[in-house]
């Protein structure tokens, strides 16, 4: 694989080609290490088959990592310079175009009629834009099943905790409630250019087989009121909600969940069932968020 990767001097070459200096707004951090590319496409269990769906892409180092397995790769690239390099790139490197499909395209825009099925997600993703990338491919793309995310440490704990501890909180149970989600190995910050001031984590994503999406929206609205303050008890984080604090621990007596409790001592199952159990009272859910 290695000789169909990028090397660290050829990762320059590029982007001096391009005049391109690596921007904090775009989250621009570009994966030098050919070995940290292997790692993270053997983590990914891609194979020939498998139709990948890249957010992020980049000069197209872990894109050509992922192409070396066999894979057909659909790449999602919002800088216009990269997307336009990109296959250039590929063809360089010996790699047929029908291998390859790149998207000019903000990844929170990305809908069905871009992208046809893919299976797997991989992505390299700035702590800024994860966690709203994460949940709107798991939202528009139920076809696939696998995710494989590179983001921050930080954000990393925070998508994999687990309820009752300080990183717990609404981006966790967004995401466990769509998919299993465990930490998977860590990535230094030296293996990026330029190098950022923080590490960043693997972190894979196997989708639930019976996600109920009928209920997503409600459910969001709740887990988000419940984490809107995190001292408070949820019988006064929903009170709004419910229509008075009184109301609010009713509800929650109804379902077995302590009104005094606070968010972060809820499971995903908890969230389910407290979300069933307003609207069987008739409590009106909206969402405060746009």
């Amino acid at each position: 694989m290695t000789n169909q990767l990028l090397n660290p001097t050829e990762i320059r070459e590029l982007a001096a080609k391009l005049g391109l200096k690596p921007t904090k707004k775009l989250g621009q951090n570009f994966v030098i290490d050919q070995n940290t590319v292997e790692k993270i496409v053997r983590t990914s269990n891609v194979s020939k088959d498998s139709i990948v769906l890249e957010v992020g892409p980049g000069l197209g180092s872990l894109t050509l990592g992922l192409m070396a397995t066999g894979a057909k790769v659909i790449a999602v690239e919002i800088d216009e310079r990269l997307a336009q390099l990109l296959p250039n790139t590929a063809k360089a490197k010996g790699f047929g175009e029908s291998q390859l499909i790149v998207i000019n395209k903000d990844a929170l825009e990305i809908s069905k009629s871009d992208v046809n099925n893919p299976d797997v997600l991989v992505a390299n993703l700035p702590y800024n834009v994860s966690v709203p990338v994460i949940i709107h491919i798991l939202e528009t793309f139920p076809s696939i099943k696998n995710y494989l995310v590179m983001v921050q440490s930080e954000v990393a704990d925070r998508l994999a905790a687990s309820p009752g501890s300080r990183t717990y909180g609404s981006p966790s149970v967004k995401l466990q409630w769509y998919a299993e989600v465990s930490k998977a190995g860590s990535i230094s910050r030296n293996v990026f250019w330029p190098v950022p001031n923080v590490d960043s984590d693997l972190v894979q994503l196997h989708r639930r087989n019976n996600v109920d999406e009928s209920i997503r929206k409600e459910l969001f609205a709740v887990v988000d009121a419940a984490f809107s303050q995190r001292r408070k008890m949820l019988r006064s984080a929903l009170s709004s909600m419910c229509g008075g604090s009184e109301k609010a621990s009713e509800i929650l007596e109804s379902v077995q969940i302590d009104p005094r409790l606070r968010g972060e001592a809820l499971n995903v199952s908890d969230y389910v069932r407290l979300t069933e159990g307003m609207k069987k009272s008739g409590v009106r859910i909206t969402s405060s968020r746009p």
